[in-house]
């Protein structure tokens, strides 16, 4: 069975841990393609050039601990603008997404452009500031020495360029079933998810 889940949104919404759930519960394998425009962000970092850097990406390179840095995170947001990245990450991920036995991918994206046939498709959202705050309660936790007005600054900036980019801005997609976590918790926001795939799997 192929059947594909695309989940979209904005930073720190909650669609990795939503797609994650997902992913588990209906047994389907899950591609967070964030972490590949994070593994660009931190290859340019290092001194790569962009597009030599999408061109090349290893699977390994998605398992390094670093990419979930506020510095990474702005490098894969400035280089997820530049087309030609974008486009060399696109047949890696549809790949993904066409493989038996069910996928998730969550992005920016995904049910717009990568997947504009998705089985399934969601978007993930909740206001800035309740975004900046769960970003600020993670980067603490992980301690970083990071101020809640700078992570604000840092969520409404990366919107606005993520909205803005002229290649697969982030939208939602017509037919996409809109989740707003603001006022949700966890579990309410999975099983959401959860109960609107299974309407799509019949």
């Amino acid at each position: 069975m192929i059947f594909t889940v695309a989940i979209d949104g904005p930073a720190a919404a909650g669609k990795g841990t939503i797609s994650k759930a997902v992913a588990a519960h209906f047994g389907f394998a899950h591609l967070d393609t964030g972490l590949l425009y994070r593994a660009v962000g931190a290859k340019v970092l290092a001194g790569a050039d962009p597009l030599t850097a999408a061109k090349t990406l290893d699977p390994t390179d998605l398992e390094n601990d670093a990419l979930r840095t506020p510095e990474v995170a702005q490098a894969a947001s400035q280089v997820a603008v530049i087309a030609e990245v974008r486009s060399a990450l696109v047949d890696f991920q549809r790949s993904f997404a066409q493989r038996i036995g069910g996928a998730v991918l969550d992005g920016r994206d995904i049910g717009t452009v990568i997947c504009p046939a998705a089985d399934a498709k969601l978007f993930v959202t909740a206001s800035p500031e309740c975004r900046a705050e769960r970003r600020f309660k993670e980067l603490q936790g992980k301690g970083m020495d990071v101020s809640a007005q700078q992570v604000l600054a840092d969520v409404i900036e990366r919107d606005k360029r993520d909205s803005e980019r002229a290649t697969a801005p982030l939208i939602a997609a017509a037919d996409a079933q809109q989740i707003d976590t603001s006022d949700l918790t966890i579990d309410e926001a999975v099983n959401a998810a959860i109960a609107f795939v299974q309407s799509r799997l019949g």
